[in-house]
């Protein structure tokens, strides 16, 4: 296993599990199966709503002795709505209580985006507050706290642009270790990583395979599936692998962290033997080629009429 190094020594993991669209019932089932098959990263979310499962999946392959907690690399994220700084250091306790575990390994802030207290999911703009309402600053200086209590041994960002990191950066002189973003060969968001790498932020690949799962109201019409690409299909066969472990394998080669979601053993275990995989420089300049900025998560979900997150990505 390769692993992505920060300042204090600690390594993460370069291969984790996803667990976004993993249903209860199935998730906890799907952590232990990985644990048992050599993964050691974990990636959670409160807004995920399996957080509980999660936890007692844990707290039994500790239990067992399976795996010790200091071997584990645990991730989970801030939801929009506690971005208030006094809500910040509870929602963090809660997904503690929930995932058992006395600290996390790395906590990000999920958006850049920032919803009413108590609004899980917001319906009309009066659900939203601006980020003049809730500074990201001032929700930043809440997770470095966090860190500092030893709730969290590392703190970062998710879906943060290079606009919006640059922002940041120049507010603070303790900036994100790691930014969480939407990478895949249709979005290869080569400016971000080579950003995030000169000011020593690691980057994390969600959606690494097309998120092909996702409720059919967050995906376009007739939209392009990775997994069935032609370009992409011949590479994985010309080297005996699945089309899934030639998309993680690129992302390692990249640098970059990646966190594939699955519930089955099977693809679970084939995620990640795709360190196996040994792309020569014509796959990757085929894999290059792809790139034409498509995003599965377009993040319109925050737009309502009237808010101020309708260029989330500042792209436009």
């Amino acid at each position: 296993m390769t692993y992505l190094n920060f300042k204090n020594g600690d390594k993460m993991p370069i291969i984790g599990l996803g667990t976004w669209k993993s249903d209860k019932g199935e998730v906890g089932k799907a952590v232990k199966t990985a644990i048992k098959n050599g993964y050691r990263h974990i990636d959670c979310a409160a807004t995920y709503g399996n957080e509980a499962e999660i936890g007692e999946a844990l707290a039994e392959v500790i239990k067992e002795g399976i795996v010790k907690r200091e071997d584990l690399w645990i991730t989970s994220k801030l939801w929009n709505n506690a971005h208030k700084s006094e809500d910040v250091l509870p929602a963090l306790k809660k997904t503690l209580k929930d995932l058992h575990l006395d600290y996390l390994d790395l906590y990000l802030i999920h958006w850049p985006v920032a919803f009413k207290p108590g609004v899980s999911y917001p319906e009309k703009d009066d659900d939203y507050l601006s980020l003049e309402e809730a500074p990201i600053i001032d929700t930043w200086k809440m997770m470095l706290q966090s860190k500092k209590d030893g709730l969290t041994k590392h703190v970062g960002v998710s879906n943060f642009s290079e606009t919006k990191l640059k922002d940041l950066l120049l507010k603070t002189e303790d900036g994100p270790e790691v930014n969480q973003v939407e990478l895949h060969p249709y979005l290869q968001q080569n400016s971000l990583i080579e950003f995030c790498s000169k000011n020593n932020i690691h980057v994390t690949a969600y959606s690494p395979l097309g998120s092909g799962d996702r409720i059919e109201a967050m995906k376009a019409p007739n939209e392009p599936s990775l997994l069935e690409n032609k370009v992409i299909q011949k590479i994985a066969k010309k080297h005996g692998a699945s089309t899934a472990q030639v998309i993680i394998n690129w992302e390692t080669l990249r640098g970059t962290a990646v966190i594939p979601k699955s519930t089955n053993e099977g693809r679970i275990i084939e995620n990640l033997e795709s360190t196996g995989v040994k792309l020569d420089e014509e796959d990757l300049e085929k894999i290059a080629s792809l790139d034409d900025h498509f995003r599965y998560v377009t993040g319109e979900f925050f737009v309502t009429k009237g808010n101020s997150y309708s260029d989330i990505y500042d792209e436009q």
